[in-house]
């Protein structure tokens, strides 16, 4: 899990609801079925609506990945490439076949047999850049999902809120129960603009970083796999990776000593 999401998950609901509590409020009253399925049941059916049919089946897998610790790590790419260029320098590029196996990142993977293959420069860059391509597309679909979810969500809550004031005109007899029931109207709400804010906007701006991020790492992996084919100096593409990285001189011997 990544606890960046579940820690701000977390404070987000403290926030809100020890708010309320300290203002004299108690946990019953914000609880609401009724609001909560109109709410959560209509955002994510208007979501659906302008989805392909065929993506719905990746809905449960965006929300994994939001919630999850899974991704790239730069500096691990970093001194794979780098290792990968000295012994390929000493040894030939063939030598990398029985590296392939110790590969998990598949664009790393798909590079390096690439290489191992003799395929030409030119082409090993296009066919990797047009799989990063195909995968930024799928991770924009994605992202979608969750910026939509965070526009509908508000809306649904008027719409809840209105729902319920319709259901409270109609029995303006019961003037013992015309507070609560006004109270209880305005959940759906608070439930549409919590989820929005809360929830669905900062998970798609938590995918939109990880998909910067990992597409500037394949970057770097992409040069990497191309100065190791075209026989460069592992000097040369040391540096070369560094300015894809940022490294700090601290961050640069820490690398060092790893790859050592």
């Amino acid at each position: 899990m990544d606890l960046s999401t579940i820690i701000g998950l977390i404070l987000g609901l403290i926030g809100l609801i020890g708010g309320f509590m300290l203002e004299g409020g108690h946990m019953g009253a914000l609880w609401g079925l009724s609001a909560f399925c109109i709410v959560l049941g209509g955002t994510m059916g208007a979501t659906i609506i302008g989805m392909p049919f065929e993506q719905l089946k990746s809905i449960p897998k965006w929300f994994v990945i939001a919630f999850s610790n899974k991704s790239l790590d730069g500096e691990t790419m970093y001194n794979t490439l780098v290792r990968f260029s000295e012994k390929a320098r000493q040894e030939g590029l063939l030598s990398l076949e029985t590296d392939l196996d110790e590969v998990e990142d598949s664009f790393l993977r798909q590079g390096m047999q690439l290489i191992i293959d003799g395929a030409d420069p030119d082409i090993t860059r296009s066919i990797l850049e047009a799989g990063q391509t195909v995968q930024e597309s799928r991770h924009k679909v994605g992202i979608g999902f969750f910026e939509a979810a965070g526009g509908y969500s508000p809306t649904m809550g008027i719409i809840g809120t209105v729902m319920g004031l319709i259901h409270v005109l109609g029995n303006l007899s019961d003037a013992d129960k015309l507070a609560s029931s006004i109270a209880a109207a305005f959940i759906a709400t608070l439930y549409g603009v919590s989820f929005a804010n809360v929830l669905f906007l900062p998970l798609a701006s938590k995918l939109k970083i990880r998909d910067k991020t990992e597409t500037h790492i394949k970057d770097m992996i992409l040069d990497g796999i191309i100065s190791i084919q075209s026989g460069e100096n592992p000097s040369i593409l040391k540096e070369k990776l560094k300015t894809h990285l940022g490294f700090t001189p601290a961050e640069d011997k820490t690398a060092e000593s790893q790859i050592r």
